[in-house]
């Protein structure tokens, strides 16, 4: 495969190294640009540990609920310019494509496309700029027990739908947990995790980050019978950033989201359970 300087040049922006480091790792895995990822992180090279997009896209994430709050749905419209992103008309799409999702119950983008997407084309053809529907997704509670948390944040470039499942009907109307549900969604939208908890991150996640600080460990000539344990140790670490429940909380980092949530559910006599959370960001369309 050719190298190309495009390719490089991506391979920068992901992990900050430099730009004859990018192309000496790309030529050692063949072009294939995760590999090159993990080339440098074991090399040492990389400033980044994980994958950082750059925002590609403008536009707006709109949020719209049923009446009966039993459903709620999150959607993202695209643009070309925060300058349309910010006008009356767009707006108003935005809001049109999350109530579509609410209504329309959609399974993949196609059925959002059949939905919405002749108003849409009208819309380009009126701003004469291109637009494009990203990412939605629909929440739906499965009893009176649940409770949906919203976040969108001041830019709306960001929106999170949290999922909290409470013991007795009675909590899920409690303000303290209905703010819980606001606090978890905000700790979605600033740290955006990788999973729920340890069991639901992917094995290949886990393996990938542990090979790469194996092979890091040998690389610095750190001894072969502690290889593993160093290796251990950088998963737990990269478990506590990546997983929800064990990140520290933003609001008080000497506490884990799951302490924050024992906290509460002790508060008002209950059990909590967060059980999903979804979020869309706009440069991650």
């Amino acid at each position: 495969m050719a190298i190309t300087a495009s390719l490089v040049k991506e391979l920068r922006e992901k992990t900050g190294a430099g730009m004859m480091d990018c192309k000496k790792a790309l030529v050692e895995v063949a072009g294939d640009l995760e590999k090159a990822v993990d080339w440098l992180r074991q090399k040492g090279m990389a400033k980044a540990a994980k994958k950082v997009g750059r925002a590609t896209s403008e536009g707006l994430v709109c949020v719209a609920a049923s009446d009966d709050g039993k459903h709620v749905a999150m959607a993202a419209l695209l643009c070309e310019t925060d300058f349309v992103a910010r006008g009356e008309q767009f707006e108003a799409m935005a809001n049109k494509v999350a109530q579509a999702v609410l209504d329309g119950n959609p399974a993949d983008a196609d059925a959002l496309q059949a939905l919405v997407g002749e108003d849409v084309t009208q819309l380009i053809a009126s701003v004469g700029e291109n637009m494009q529907l990203g990412k939605f997704t629909r929440h739906s509670k499965t009893g009176e027990n649940d409770v949906i948390g919203q976040y969108i944040h001041a830019n709306r470039k960001i929106g999170v739908l949290v999922d909290l499942q409470c013991g007795k009907p009675e909590t899920a109307s409690r303000e303290e947990v209905k703010e819980l549900a606001k606090n978890v969604a905000m700790q979605v939208a600033a740290t955006s995790p990788m999973a729920l908890d340890a069991d639901s991150l992917d094995p290949a996640a886990v393996e990938r980050e542990r090979e790469v600080y194996r092979h890091k460990a040998l690389e610095e000539g750190k001894p072969a019978q502690i290889v593993d344990k160093i290796a251990d140790g950088a998963v737990k670490k990269f478990q506590k950033e990546v997983c929800l429940m064990e990140q520290p909380y933003i609001r008080d980092d000497k506490k884990s989201v799951a302490d924050v949530v024992r906290e509460v559910a002790k508060a008002v006599g209950d059990d909590i359970k967060v059980r999903a959370f979804t979020r869309i960001q706009l440069a991650a369309d």
